[in-house]
This record gives structure tokens, C-alpha cells and sequence, in this order.
């Protein structure tokens, strides 16, 4: 194919730049024209640094290089901070549009040389009148006039929606010519009242065909509280326990209040990969009006998977659906980033009702302070909707420490108390929790878990310790006896292993058999065992296990027991979880009652016994100051460098010629440490996309030839 003109590229990244700071735009209490007329002014000058004479030869293809031989950003910096036609915003979207912003602090101690090149700034300056020339001969020149350059909202959040929609759509028209981007993504309405009509008659067949019990007589009032709760705040909360039916309940509520608002779009943010596909599962079945792709109504995002390579471009999940579904290291993430390549996707989210289940494991305690501070942000500039939700809800807004002190916004209950009351009592007799005090080793812990009755259920803090467990029970007992689920399997293989793990439940006379997990199976999986055992971390995510047992609370003998291991060379402790497991084991050894009504008692101890340190004050310091850069590198929900790794070699093939979709591309991945790829001399296939030919299997994933290396090398295991 041809390579795209100077004129062709620009006229196409101001008409799709204009479009998506109109829609998004749309949405902006306050910024929306300034927005655009930003927006207006970068794409015009975006790549004006192209016309230099050197770059040229390379674009043309008379000299082959690996990237241009002049910073191309620069002239159009230069075009921005003249007298001329002044914009400081204008010239910092530009510089921004490859390489993301820097932090401003910086950018400011370089006085006249601010968002300018410093190495070149000189010569460009002597080139640009040519430039500006030949750009107004074959483009034109826009209008100067402006109104005046003041951000009225948050300062940091509106740049990052100005990049996300000069990003997109500089990244979109380079892959639109080159044949890389389904231009179809796009078209899908929300069409909420629609939808809503559709829910209710799956909802009601659901429950024609149930069994008449008090209990689903009350998921019932649920499902009707929920829809036609009367909430006019930007921010509520709906603490609903285990087995209410608050997948469907909160989902009817976020398309009455997208009918209500008039919103174009609807997130359901869950704090672990595995739950997503049982989530899109039923609301695709629910949600897909006749003539529609399921695919294309309810997106699947597992986890980021951002390219700067051109080559992969197209393999960005962007947030294009009505409806999406994603995780919270994805979603939030992408928040604070200042990666073009993540943050091409945020002007997409204006407008939006964004459902944050199981909210009290979505973010650690110390990022809780800047992310409540974003929601309150979008909420009350951008028009969005937040409802946080949970079985265990941590109200993390009334505890000072999280939340200003000056802050008085109320977050309504979307459910009354007498409807919360009635279902919290069958959480009584549900289960009861126990406690091991002495530490074991993955002997001792495999021989006292399989001694307890079946099917069992245990919940390692770590990849690692779930692996090697689920490894030592099928050598010794065999593979019948054991299922294991952790992130270290594909999409693919997690949803093969829900579904064999769904099957023999159902399978009345299967009972000797555990399922070895992670935290990943803690929330939003219907998910019924006879007994549960946790490994020793935070009392919210013990609750949340305990909602994995006994679910329907047929049996009054259920047992959630807490345990502590041993780091007997294979099994390793997570150092995140030592204080909020301090504090669980506290309460045990106090015979304190154990209860969803602890959980935010146990987050102020927590920060009581251990304080939020200093990250969480940076954080919002450097927000403030828009030092973008810190800001990204210091939110990490999960504080680990991963990398995509492909496990299947067809699919390498396909990425390697660029045969493969960016959904084909997450199903058959997984996240893994840099650190051990390079350690174990994983292939680099092309932008920050590795190859896992270290040994993996169905049943342990990515771990299956780490544990069988280190057996045969008899060394402890570093993951």
C-alpha cells in the first residue's frame, strides 16, 4: 500500500479529532468548546515537524531508517508558542501526542525552551516559516479565533481527555489507511430503554422458572429497588451481600440511570480477570437486542494490552462498546496514564454509568485517596455515574485519611435498609469462620486440607503458592482429586476451567476433589463449595472468599477456615497482604466477630497501625502539579512490571504477519514479570509482546514448566 500523504493524514486526524471531542465534549459541564477548539488547533499542527527536508527523504522512502532523523514534534511546538498564535496547551498536546506528556515541573525549569526540543529548537525555529508555508498552501489555515485558553474544571484530567482524543485519532487514521481498523467498532448505540426492556423479560422468565422461596421473592425485590431506585447524586453505593442477584439488579439500574442521563455508555469494572467471562457471558445473553453481535454490545477487555508499535496499533482494546466489561488494574489504570497507546481510550468515557464491583478489592488502600478524587472529578465534569458495590463493602469515602476532610458529598444506598436487612440475615447462618494459628508447609497444608470433607475450596495469596499446592495434591493424590484457576492460565483456559469447575458441582456425587485458586475467584463467580480455605490476608477478600461457600446456605455446618504457610522453598508468602493480614489475625486472636460490617473498621485499622505512607499525598501532589509522569509510574494496582506473553505458537505466526485480532490476541495470553521473561530468555515478537516457550499446560498455565525447571535444578522458586 501506498504510504499516506501529509495533506490525507492531517485533514484525516482533524475530522476524526473533531468528532471525538464533540462527543465527548458533549458530555463536559464546563470545557467542552475549549476542548474542541484545543483539539482543533493540535491536529492542524500535529506533524507539521514532517515537512523538514531530512524526514522527508525517509518518509518517501529514498533513505530507510528506523525512525526520523528530526524530532518531528518540535515545529509544531514551536508553531504554538509564537506570539503569533499562542497556546500552551496547544504546544503541550502536541509534544505529547507520540511520547505522552512529561511531568510540568520539569518542562517549567526549562523556561523558554518549555515542551521545545532543546537540541534542535534553534535550527527548527529558522525552518519553521517555510514550513508553515507549504502547510497553508496544501492544507489551508484554520481560524485564530480562540476564546481564552482557562481550564475551569480539573486541570490534569481535561489534558489527558485532550491527548486521549488527538492520540486516538492520530493512531486511528494511520491504521484506517493501512487497512489495520475495523471502522465498524464504533456504531453500536446503547439504546437503554431498549436494553432495560429486555433485561426485565430475562429477569422475569428467570424467575417464573425458579423455585418459590423466600429468598428469591427478596433477589426479586432487589431487581425492582435497584432498576427504579430514584438516585439524582453523581456517586452511590449498593452493599449487597452474596446470592442477591446483583449482577442483573445493578445492570438494570445503570441503564435506567443511562435512559435517565441520557449517557451513551455503561462499565462494569471487576477486580479480577477470571470473573469477567461469566459476567459478559450473562449480559450478552441478556443484553443483545435481535440483529445485533453479542461481541460487539459487550466488550471483553481481560487485561491492557497497549501498543505504540504502528504495526500493532490495531490491537489496542479500545472502549468503543455500549457496554464493557474490564477489569480494575485496566480500567483505573488507564485513568492515570500517560501512555498514548492506554490513553487514546479515555475520551471514551464521558457520558458513562460506571459500575465498580466488589469496590472493596478494586484498588489497594494507598491509591484509594487519588481515585476517589478522579471519580469525584468525572462525576461532577464529565457527566459519569459511579456506583460502588460489594458484599463487603468498605465505605472508604468516610474515613478521613481517604477522603478530605472538607468533603461532605453523600453516597447514597441505592437499596433500603429493610431490603439490605432481610438479605443479611441468611448471611448469619451461612458460615462460620476458623482459625489455624500454626504456620504449615505444603505437606502439612495439602494433608490437612484434603482430610476435611469435599468439594473444597483454597485461596493462595500468590500464583506461585497456588500452583505448586494444586502441583503437590495432583502428584500425590492424583489429577481427579484437584482443579486449579490463576491468572497464570490463558482467558481460554480459565473459562475451560470454570466450566469443568461449574460441572462438578453440579455433579451431586463428585465430593473428593479441591480447587486450588488465587484471589481471582474470590468475587462475582457463582461458585458453591462445602468448605473453604484462605490463606491469611485482608478480612474483605476472607469475606469475600466465604462467598464461595455454602452460597445458598443449604448446609448449616460450613466452615471458612484462615490459614498461615510456611516458605519452604516452593510455597512463598505475598508481602502486599502482611499488614491487612495483621490485622485479620488480630481479630481472630481477639475473638472479635467476623462480619461484612468490619470491613471499613479494618481498613482505618490498618491505616491506624500502619499509616498510607507517603505515596498516596505524592500521588495527588504530583496530580495537581500535572506531572504526568510520576503519576502514572507511582498508580500501579498491582505493583509489578508485567509483560503480554503468548503461549500457543499459531497464534505467534499470526501476530508475526498480522493476522490476529486484539480479542484472539488476550484470549490466548497472559500477563507474566519482565523479569522472569528475561530470566528465562522468553522471544521478544514485536512491541513489548513476548513469547512463553519456557512450558505451559491447561491445567497450571504458565507455571507448569517454571515448577518443572526449578524441580529438576533444585532450587527455590522466584516468581
Amino acid at each position: 500500500m501506498d504510504a499516506q500523504t501529509y495533506v490525507a493524514h492531517v485533514r484525516g486526524v482533524s475530522l476524526l479529532a473533531d468528532r471525538f471531542v464533540q462527543e465527548a465534549g458533549a458530555f463536559s459541564k464546563e470545557d467542552g468548546l475549549l476542548l474542541r477548539q484545543l483539539a482543533i488547533r493540535s491536529a492542524a499542527y500535529h506533524d507539521i515537524g514532517k515537512l523538514d527536508e531530512e524526514n522527508q527523504k525517509v518518509l518517501s522512502g529514498e533513505l530507510s531508517a528506523k525512525s526520523l532523523p528530526i524530532n518531528h514534534v518540535d515545529a509544531g511546538v514551536a508553531h504554538w508558542l509564537d506570539k503569533q498564535h499562542f497556546s500552551a496547551f496547544a504546544a503541550a498536546v502536541t509534544q505529547a501526542h507520540h511520547i505522552g506528556f512529561p511531568d510540568f515541573s520539569d518542562e517549567q525549569n526549562k523556561g523558554d525552551f518549555i515542551f521545545r526540543d532543546e537540541v534542535i529548537a534553534a535550527d527548527v525555529d529558522k525552518k519553521l516559516p517555510l514550513f508553515e508555508s507549504i502547510h497553508k498552501d496544501f492544507v489551508g489555515q484554520g481560524s485564530d479565533n480562540f476564546i481564552e485558553e482557562t481550564i475551569s474544571g480539573d486541570r490534569s484530567v481535561f489534558l489527558r481527555m485532550l491527548l486521549s482524543c488527538i492520540a486516538d485519532a492520530d493512531h486511528t487514521d494511520t491504521a484506517r489507511h493501512y487497512g489495520k481498523y475495523p471502522q465498524t467498532e464504533r456504531v453500536v448505540l446503547l439504546r437503554a430503554n431498549e436494553r432495560l426492556d429486555r433485561l426485565n423479560e430475562c429477569v422475569l422468565n428467570l424467575q417464573k422458572s425458579g423455585v418459590a422461596t423466600e429468598r428469591n421473592a427478596l433477589r426479586s425485590q432487589m431487581y425492582q429497588a435497584c432498576r427504579d431506585s430514584a438516585i439524582n447524586t453523581g456517586i452511590c453505593s449498593c452493599d449487597s451481600p452474596v446470592g442477591s442477584g446483583k449482577t442483573t439488579a445493578i445492570m438494570a439500574h445503570l441503564l435506567a440511570q443511562a435512559q435517565k442521563r441520557g449517557l451513551r455508555r455503561i462499565f462494569v469494572v471487576l477486580p479480577f480477570t477470571n470473573i469477567i467471562q461469566q459476567s459478559v457471558k450473562t449480559y450478552r445473553e441478556m443484553l443483545t437486542l435481535p440483529g445485533e453481535n453479542p461481541e460487539a454490545v459487550v466488550a471483553e477487555l481481560h487485561h491492557r494490552a497497549d501498543f505504540e508499535n504502528e504495526d500493532v496499533r490495531h490491537l489496542t482494546a479500545l472502549w468503543c462498546a455500549p457496554i464493557i466489561v474490564t477489569t480494575a488494574v485496566a480500567f483505573f489504570e488507564t485513568l492515570a496514564s500517560n501512555s498514548t497507546a492506554a490513553l487514546r481510550r479515555l475520551h471514551e468515557l464521558p457520558g458513562s454509568a460506571i459500575f465498580v464491583d466488589e469496590s472493596h478489592a478494586a484498588l489497594p488502600t494507598t491509591l484509594l485517596p487519588i481515585a476517589w478524587k478522579w471519580m469525584r472529578i468525572l462525576s461532577n465534569e464529565w457527566n459519569c455515574y459511579w456506583v460502588l458495590a460489594s458484599g463487603s463493602m468498605c465505605r472508604f469515602w468516610t474515613i478521613k485519611d481517604i477522603a478530605e476532610q472538607s468533603d461532605a458529598l453523600c453516597v447514597p444506598e441505592i437499596v433500603s435498609p429493610d431490603i439490605r436487612n432481610k438479605l443479611e440475615a441468611y448471611e448469619v447462618s451461612r458460615i462460620t469462620y476458623r482459625y489455624k494459628p500454626t504456620p504449615m508447609s505444603t505437606d502439612e497444608l495439602a494433608s490437612w486440607i484434603v482430610s476435611f470433607p469435599g468439594p473444597r475450596l483454597v485461596i493462595m495469596n500468590t500464583v506461585q503458592s497456588a500452583s505448586v499446592l494444586a502441583d503437590y495434591i495432583c502428584n500425590i493424590y492424583g489429577r481427579t482429586k484437584i482443579e486449579h484457576l490463576s491468572t497464570s492460565l490463558t482467558p481460554n483456559d480459565r473459562e475451560a476451567t470454570l466450566k469443568c469447575v461449574q460441572d462438578r458441582l453440579r455433579n451431586k456425587s463428585d465430593t473428593d476433589w479441591t480447587l486450588v485458586a488465587t484471589s481471582c475467584v474470590e468475587a462475582g463467580i457463582n461458585f458453591s463449595f462445602k468448605i473453604g480455605f484462605h490463606e491469611l490476608s485482608s478480612l474483605s477478600s476472607l469475606l469475600q472468599a466465604a462467598g464461595r461457600v455454602n452460597r445458598e446456605g443449604n448446609d448449616n455446618k460450613a466452615e471458612m477456615w484462615t490459614f498461615r504457610i510456611v516458605e519452604d522453598g516452593m510455597m512463598k508468602i505475598n508481602p502486599g497482604l502482611k499488614q491487612a493480614g495483621e490485622v485479620l489475625k488480630d481479630y481472630f486472636e481477639r475473638n472479635v466477630h467476623i462480619s461484612p460490617q468490619l470491613t471499613t473498621k479494618s481498613i482505618s485499622d490498618e491505616i491506624a497501625l500502619y499509616g498510607l505512607r507517603g505515596k498516596p499525598y505524592e500521588l495527588i501532589k504530583n496530580e495537581a502539579l500535572q506531572n504526568f509522569q510520576s503519576v502514572e509510574r507511582d498508580f500501579k494496582v498491582i505493583d509489578s512490571d508485567t509483560k503480554l506473553a503468548v503461549v500457543d505458537a499459531e497464534i505467534v505466526s499470526q501476530l508475526r504477519y498480522g493476522k490476529i485480532s486484539w480479542k484472539e490476541l488476550q484470549k490466548n495470553s497472559v500477563q507474566i514479570a519482565k523479569y522472569k521473561l528475561h530470566e528465562m530468555k522468553a522471544p521478544l515478537i514485536v512491541d513489548n509482546i513476548y513469547y512463553w516457550d519456557s512450558g505451559y499446560d491447561s491445567f497450571l498455565g504458565y507455571m507448569s514448566g517454571i515448577i518443572q525447571l526449578k524441580k529438576y535444578a533444585g532450587q527455590a522458586l522466584i516468581i
